[in-house]
């Protein structure tokens, strides 16, 4: 089906985009048809009574929103994982097809005898042949490797009076 890595690559990189982008759209169609739902205000005399009737619908309502959230999250991911899969897929090989031409038959032509006395032509110097140029690949990133820094420790010296009694004990 697809002859070439770089193929296969382009197809995973559109497949992840495509993926990500349905997420996105269904996400929002979602939070879309949420807020477009008819809302009641409850409204009571008893305080309590209207807290208890409201807590439901808002525990739910507290859900969906982290839902569409995180559909919202993950389809964006998705989305930008598709394009940079994309973005970095290997470039394909640059193929330089040069034109040949049927060889013509070279024609004779009689040139008249030089004295001997003259020095004789220089060569010519050949045509240079046209180069060639191959592609190359970009260079991989250098890395640096910094060492860290000797910290000079600090050692405790004790005075001498002190390290006396310590030997004497």
């Amino acid at each position: 089906m697809f002859k070439t890595f770089r193929d296969k690559i382009a197809l995973s990189g559109i497949t992840v985009l495509m993926i990500g982008v349905a997420l996105l759209i269904f996400t929002f169609i979602s939070a879309y048809g949420f807020l477009t739902q008819n809302l009641s205000i409850i409204a009571s005399e008893d305080l309590v009574q209207t807290f208890g009737e409201a807590l439901a619908p808002l525990i739910a309502t507290c859900i969906r929103i982290m839902y569409l959230g995180i559909m919202g999250w993950v389809g964006s991911l998705l989305t930008i994982r598709g394009v940079t899969i994309i973005a970095h897929t290997p470039a394909t090989p640059k193929t330089v097809v040069q034109k040949t031409q049927a060889p013509q038959p070279k024609q004779v032509v009689p040139q008249p005898q030089k004295a001997k006395a003259e020095k004789p032509e220089e060569k010519a110097k050949p045509e240079p042949k046209p180069e060639v140029k191959q592609e190359q690949k970009p260079q991989e990133p250098e890395i640096a490797v910094i060492p860290p820094e000797p910290v000079p420790q600090q050692q405790q010296t004790q005075p001498k009076e002190e390290q006396q009694q310590s030997n004497n004990q």
